[in-house]
């Protein structure tokens, strides 16, 4: 697959064969709303845009490549910050080159 899709957020579960890792993507802040019994809640939209499967044995193969990416990242680049609340959740400021095109300015 060459090209790639922006995602925010992750979603993780499993059955007894396999792990899924969902990809999404929450363009729009959290709300507050109410259920259907009154009980207050947060609602946050997501837009799944990618699911991957992997066998249970690939998991710990996956964190660990995170893990040494991120690593590698913060030796390059410093610390990781995580984006405050008055940050936009997308378009994120520079998504570089995904596949999908020219890097974004």
């Amino acid at each position: 697959m060459a090209g790639g899709v922006y995602a925010n957020a992750l979603a993780v579960w499993h059955t007894a064969h396999e792990f899924t890792l969902d990809f999404m993507v929450n363009s729009q802040p959290p709300q507050a709303a109410q259920t259907e019994d009154g009980q207050a809640v947060l609602r946050v939209p997501h837009q799944l845009v990618a699911r991957v499967r992997i066998p249970p044995g690939a998991a710990f193969e996956v964190i660990r490549a995170i893990n040494e990416n991120m690593t590698s990242y913060e030796r390059s680049y410093g610390q990781i910050q995580r984006p405050g609340a008055d940050e936009p959740l997308y378009p994120p400021r520079d998504m570089g080159n995904t596949g999908n095109g020219s890097p974004r300015e």
